[in-house]
Formats: C-alpha cells, structure tokens, sequence
C-alpha cells in the first residue's frame, strides 16, 4: 500500500453515517482537488503501466468515476459493473451480500472478450461482498482479473482479504482502522 499523507488528507470523514457508530469515508472531497485526484490515479494506474490491460472494470457509481480515469491513463477500455436493471443490452447478473442481506450487479454480456486482462476499480473496499461479487461476475463472461484498486482499504472488515482468498492482487492507497 502506498500511503499518502497528503491524498489521506483530502478523505472527508463524516461520523455517524449512514448509521450511529459508521465513520463513512468520503472521497467526494479527494474528487473535487485537482491534484488530490490527479495523484491517486496516478497511483492506481504506476504499477499496471506499460503492461497490457485490455479492460478496466468500474462499480457503480465512483467506481466509474476513478475507472474512467484509470483507463483512460492505461488505453484501456471501460466496463460498467451496474446494479441491476440499469444496463440496456443483454446482460449477465451476479448477487452479491451487503451488510445487512443482497443485491444484485450487472454487466452487458459482451463487455469483455475471453482471455481479456481487466483491472476492477472502486473507491473503497470494506467487507468486500460488491467486489467479489464483481470478479465473480466478471471471470464468469471469461475476464481474466489481473487485479483489483482501491482508494481506500477498512483492512479491520476483511474485503481486501476476501479477493486475495479469489487469487485477485489488490492494491490500495490508504486504510482507515474501524468501520
């Protein structure tokens, strides 16, 4: 993990969000500094540079958001991993667990072509459901998922453990302790 004192600063913290005891971790303040978010894409894109990625893969919605970037600085293609019911071509559905039950994603089915090298990009990775869920999703349309990035890691919940146990590398920028 390269941390950052600087980019770790631009996260807003909001305590008590979206419920008593959450300390939810807001990127929108990182997004809205020119260098801040210059920097953490420059982060998520230095150790996949030069190499061959086919495919970036973005979870709705700030997964998209830093995957846009994330290939355009890699002339990679973009994928969007939605919830269900937003994409309107044909597509593949995968549940996936949420804190408190599921939900479902997708991904047109020809988003990706077998054998393609695809990079999944979100914000923040935390009890890791939506992300498995997403490499799921994505190896099941023939994806080869050569990693996963993150802005921020809640090691404490376990998500970025989940994807290593998948054989999926992951690299973050920061973590925070706690939820």
């Amino acid at each position: 993990m390269a941390e950052d004192a600087d980019l770790k600063a631009t996260v807003r913290t909001i305590p008590d969000y979206p419920k008593p005891g959450i300390m939810f971790r807001d990127i929108t303040t990182l997004l809205g500094d020119a260098r801040g978010f210059r920097r953490a894409v420059d982060l998520l894109v230095q150790p996949y540079a030069g190499g061959k990625i086919d495919q970036v893969a973005g979870i709705e919605a700030r997964g998209f958001i830093l995957g846009g970037a994330v290939a355009h600085q890699l002339s990679a293609g973009f994928v969007p991993i939605r919830k269900k019911g937003k994409l309107p071509h044909q597509t593949v559905r995968m549940a996936y667990a949420l804190e408190y039950g599921t939900d479902e994603m997708e991904i047109h089915v020809d988003a990706i072509r077998p054998g393609e090298k695809v990079i999944l990009v979100d914000d923040l990775i935390a009890t890791g459901g939506t992300a498995e869920g997403a490499v799921k999703l994505l190896r099941q349309i023939g994806a080869e998922v050569v990693a996963a990035c993150f802005i921020i890691d809640l090691p404490d919940l376990g998500g970025a453990d989940k994807l290593r146990a998948m054989g999926v590398p992951v690299r973050t920028l920061m973590a925070f302790g706690g939820h």
